[in-house]
């Protein structure tokens, strides 16, 4: 039987990154490569800590930073397993497909309109716009693999791209290309029902509950870049987010 650490192919030699980087690294990949996948466990703590010839301190730290990378996850008396749900950071602004990619999926997207026009009254008060300001809109089903994951509605200033045509896989990527990517963002969560419309594209039943992502985010001189609304399916998705206590 093949030991877990001839899964991972062991540590990698990192110039002087220190073990529990080097072991967080080795898992990332697998997962990537999909050596291990969704909800396989992994050994008990001691047990790898013995395979790999290294701390429990150093098992248990490697494991702390995936778990809240959402890669992987711990179940009460079960021990720790390969997420099969996705859970995404609220602390992280990262795209969907670097967040499919980074756990072993497949984006890709199906655009049901990509389009440019005038910005809207409503549009023009979140994008920081004035009135008859140029923008681009875009309407996608997100996937992971084969999976319908999301509704994802976006709109942009026209600055930010040169052609509504250069989105392609991933709105970010063409974003980063012209220098406008967002660096920060402002999120708000709420629960949803979905319509029999938005249901059938996600091939889920009418009134099935999900998630609305409402996202802008900003340039470094404070420009709104992107005013998002994404619609997440709520049986693929956990939101996390990482809470610090405040000094009194």
């Amino acid at each position: 039987m093949t030991s877990f650490a001839e899964r991972i192919g062991g540590l990698h030699a990192d110039g002087h990154a220190p073990l529990y980087r080097q072991l967080q690294r080795a898992i990332r990949e697998a997962i990537q490569k999909q050596v291990l996948g969704a909800d396989d466990a992994l050994p008990a703590e001691r047990d790898l800590a013995d395979e790999l010839g290294v701390s429990r301190i150093t098992v248990r730290k490697a494991l702390d930073g995936l778990v809240s990378e959402g890669l992987l996850t711990r179940r009460q008396g079960a021990g720790t397993f390969v997420a099969a749900r996705v859970e995404k950071s609220f602390s992280k602004l990262s795209s969907f497909s670097e967040d499919m990619i980074s756990r072993g999926r497949k984006p890709h997207s199906k655009f049901l309109s990509r389009s440019s026009g005038l910005v809207t009254p409503e549009e023009s008060l979140t994008l920081g716009l004035g009135p008859g300001a140029p923008v681009y809109r875009f309407n996608r089903i997100r996937y992971a693999d084969d999976a319908p994951m999301a509704l994802e509605y976006s709109t942009l200033p026209a600055f930010a791209l040169p052609s509504a045509e250069v989105v392609k896989a991933s709105l970010y990527e063409a974003l980063e290309a012209t220098g406008h990517r967002p660096v920060r963002a402002l999120q708000r969560l709420r629960a949803v029902l979905f319509t029999a419309e938005q249901a059938e594209l996600l091939g889920i039943a009418a009134g099935d509950p999900g998630l609305l992502i409402e996202r802008r985010g900003f340039l470094p001189d404070g420009r709104v870049v992107e005013v998002t609304q994404s619609y997440y399916r709520g049986d693929a998705y956990d939101f996390v987010a990482e809470l610090n206590a405040i000094s009194a």
